[in-house]
């Protein structure tokens, strides 16, 4: 996994933003930015927020490190401006990206492809039959708005009250809401690095769910990996995992959250095309449990990027 990283050229490491999950992308550019430098890169920090695509064309940058998450950056937007600008980047292309974003419509393609997801609705408004939809649905779910991450923005409901609420709540952040039926269980994350399936991740909360508190601020949080789970399921997991990344285009590299319910059948939340990368994010942990330092993921990643364009 030796990357020659001179032959790189200038890289623009892509990071802050101006989505709801700015803050999550600060810490993990900078560690990416860091990992970069500490094997001899020329990166430097690019943060959209305050610069503009104009400045990283006249910087002199030759690739595109992207660790921008959440809308305008990771939903395929800034894909599609770099490759107007003709940069090569990390991570999914412009289709793979925009679906991945999309919760709502990666059930679709999830169900088009048979693969296992819980069962779902669409709400695009106030006016609903919260009760009808709650009853509908066995009586819980989990509100989302259809194109946010770090679980904003996200609640649990299993009231008629509650539900209005949380669709209430949703509808700041996305004018489509996913309301799906709630899986009582357990809950991993699969990482994929340029093809290769990594161990799974158990992420254990006291919490109501693994919401952004529980994913950035508890430190009740506790992360098994390798997962505690059988082979036979391990497999299941990964080759699902693995099908649901490739089914909405993604590439490179990527996340997959999977739930698996108290009768041992597991269903697929979403798909990440930029998940976190901090030292302590979910896909640097599974990195490390393959025998991957952070830098060998961070080279890796980059080496996605060093023959497009």
């Amino acid at each position: 996994m030796s990357v020659d990283v001179k032959a790189a050229g200038k890289i623009a490491v892509m990071f802050g933003g101006v989505s709801a999950e700015r803050e999550v992308s600060l810490r993990s550019g900078a560690a990416v930015l860091k990992a970069l430098q500490d094997a001899g890169a020329e990166a430097f920090a690019f943060d959209p927020q305050s610069q503009t695509l104009a400045d990283l064309a006249a910087s002199g940058a030759q690739r595109v490190f992207i660790v921008l998450h959440g809308r305008g950056g990771e939903d395929g937007s800034m894909q599609g401006a770099l490759q107007q600008l003709g940069l090569p980047y990390t991570g999914s292309g412009v289709l793979g990206s925009a679906l991945a974003m999309d919760k709502i419509r990666c059930k679709y393609l999830f169900q088009a492809q048979q693969l296992p997801t819980a069962p779902f609705a669409v709400v695009h408004s106030h006016d609903t039959d919260f009760a009808g939809l709650l009853a509908s649905l066995g009586g819980k779910v989990m509100v989302k708005p259809a194109n946010e991450g770090s679980s904003i923005g996200m609640s649990a409901a299993s009231t008629a009250a509650e539900l209005q609420q949380a669709i209430s709540s949703a509808l700041k952040y996305d004018s489509e809401i996913l309301v799906e039926r709630w899986i009582n269980g357990r809950e991993f994350t699969v990482a994929i690095l340029n093809g290769q399936v990594l161990p799974v991740v158990e992420m254990r909360t006291p919490m109501a769910f693994y919401d952004y508190e529980a994913k950035y601020q508890a430190n009740s949080t506790e992360y098994l990996c390798p997962a505690p789970l059988s082979p036979e399921q391990t497999a299941a997991m990964q080759d699902t995992a693995l099908k649901a990344f490739n089914a909405v285009g993604a590439s490179g590299w990527g996340r997959v959250d999977i739930m698996l319910d108290q009768n041992g059948q597991h269903f697929l939340l979403e798909v990440n095309t930029v998940p976190g990368m901090t030292e302590k994010s979910l896909v640097p942990m599974a990195a490390k449990a393959a025998g991957i330092s952070f830098q060998q993921l961070v080279l890796a990643i980059l080496t996605q990027a060093q023959g497009a364009a």
